[in-house]
């Protein structure tokens, strides 16, 4: 898979680095602007019970 995702990418090398390191910040900028405040209304941490 990242193969073939760094064989669609255009450009020399240092140019599809820079374009996965966008591509990674983009993802992370969405998880943690909209899946993860998502996800907290769904889950109810407390909830949650530790046995000792």
């Amino acid at each position: 898979m990242y193969g073939a995702l760094w064989r669609v990418l255009p450009g020399p090398w240092w140019v599809r680095v820079l374009i996965l390191l966008l591509l990674a910040a983009a993802v992370l900028y969405a998880l943690v602007t909209w899946v993860f405040p998502w996800v907290d209304t769904i889950v109810n941490v407390q909830e949650a019970t530790v046995e000792e």
